[in-house]
């Protein structure tokens, strides 16, 4: 999953003589690096879900924990990562979630060797902590790595490479995780009782070798960030710190509808990568590998989708596009759950397209008009990501209930579309604050 630029900081660069573009030019590498390392983590998921599902032998409500457990860590870190970034500085916080980062990857070793689901989570909420960290330091650090008029540029820049790693990672992923070999409950029933383990620790073994590299190639990138002499980042002394309270914000009536929104569309993105591959496999008919390269073409989609939604912005306003694309998504939604065959792919791929520009365009217009609230503003709009830890439980529990019928489980986010929507056509106007 991308997720939107926090806003630029207020800062400036230390100066030192000429040059300075190429003083920033590695430092701005590394930290693009950064962005498409997290990327990586957040589209493998997709891949662990239906793996570990297999693996450890899982109902789909319990699968969906792999989101719960990052996506938790998100909501829980996110306040003490900006105490630390505060504390410690971009440089050692960004060294600081790589490697956390790392640890995580690095757990999924004796998680796979002794097969133990629990172990897997813990490894995803140390990994989840590591994002966290590196996410509040390397959005305004890459912003600030350069003169001020180019902030925005260099950030949308550096993002896209979230967007990069959501086609290579499912394909890296159904290379080096999936097998293909899926086994009904009866079939494995019926094999002895040795071949039956032989199989299922195959299976989890094969998430060894990707994150023992991902593990080894974050450990790298700490020490260039230890070693390399990077740009020191001072915040002007004549930025304001006033604003809101924390919760007395959301008295901004547009605001706490943005709150909800997005709440509702990261529980719907996670809820669609998630089942990704299962529903292309029941809804599609196509076997496991050949889904998990389509959520690759998925990935492409989303990327291509950010960048015309990006062009048609200048010429519709925001709250217009983002009610159209969500009511197309909503009936993508419906073609998913009522479709068959190669239909079902084909509305897959364009939730992906018309999901792309929703997260950043509920986030510009929950801000808009806050002021001095918009620091406090955002901080909610960050926390609300938690939906991707809970809408993917709802929505494996409806499935598990309507005995496995991935299709049946996306009515889950259609509704989350509509709330979408309801904001898109209302609550984006700003009216002021709730009495």
């Amino acid at each position: 999953m991308a997720l939107a630029p926090t806003p630029t900081p207020t800062a400036t660069l230390a100066q030192e003589g000429t040059g300075n573009s190429q003083r920033y030019l590695f430092p701005f590498v590394l930290v693009t690096c950064v962005f498409f390392l997290w990327g990586m983590a957040h589209n493998l998921d997709s891949i662990l879900i239906p793996h570990l599902k297999k693996a450890c032998q899982l109902d789909n409500r319990q699968s969906t924990l792999v989101d719960t457990a990052v996506f938790l860590a998100y909501f829980l870190m996110a306040i003490p990562a900006g105490m630390l970034l505060k504390r410690f500085g971009y440089k050692n916080s960004i060294i600081l979630g790589l490697v956390t980062f790392a640890a995580g990857a690095f757990l999924f070793v004796p998680a796979a060797g002794a097969r133990s689901y629990g172990l897997f989570l813990t490894a995803l909420f140390i990994i989840g902590c590591g994002l966290t960290t590196l996410e509040t330091a390397a959005n305004p650090y890459a912003a600030v790595l350069g003169p001020p008029e180019g902030a925005t540029s260099r950030l949308n820049l550096a993002a896209s490479f979230n967007g990069l790693a959501a086609m290579v990672a499912p394909v890296v992923g159904t290379r080096l995780i999936l097998s293909g070999k899926e086994y009904s409950a009866a079939q494995l029933a019926a094999m002895p009782e040795a071949t039956r383990l032989a199989y299922l620790g195959h299976e989890a073994a094969a998430v060894k070798m990707p994150y023992i590299v991902l593990g080894g190639v974050l450990l790298l990138m700490a020490l260039l960030f230890y070693f390399v002499a990077l740009p020191e980042v001072r915040a002007q002394e004549s930025e304001p710190s006033e604003g809101g309270g924390f919760f007395s914000v959301l008295r901004h009536r547009h605001l706490s509808w943005a709150v909800v929104a997005q709440f509702f569309y990261v529980g719907a993105q996670v809820c669609i990568t998630s089942f990704f591959i299962r529903m292309a496999k029941q809804g599609g008919g196509l076997d496991e590998k050949t889904a998990g390269y389509y959520l690759g073409l998925y990935g492409l989609l989303f990327t291509a989708g950010r960048f015309v939604g990006t062009a048609l912005l200048k010429y519709v306003s925001s709250q217009r596009l983002l009610s159209l694309y969500a009511l197309i998504a909503i009936a993508l939604c419906a073609v998913a759950v009522l479709g068959d065959g190669s239909i079902v792919i084909y509305a897959l791929g364009g939730l992906g397209f018309f999901m792309s520009i929703m997260f950043p365009t509920i986030f510009s217009l929950g801000i808009a008009g806050l002021g001095d609230d918009t620091k406090p503003g955002s901080s909610w709009l960050v926390m609300s990501i938690v939906g991707g830890a809970i809408m993917p439980y709802l929505m494996g529990t409806v499935i598990d209930l309507r005995g496995d019928a991935i299709q049946a489980g996306y009515v889950v986010p259609l509704v989350c579309f509509v709330v979408v929507l309801l904001f898109g056509l209302y609550g984006y106007r700003v009216r002021g604050k709730l009495v």
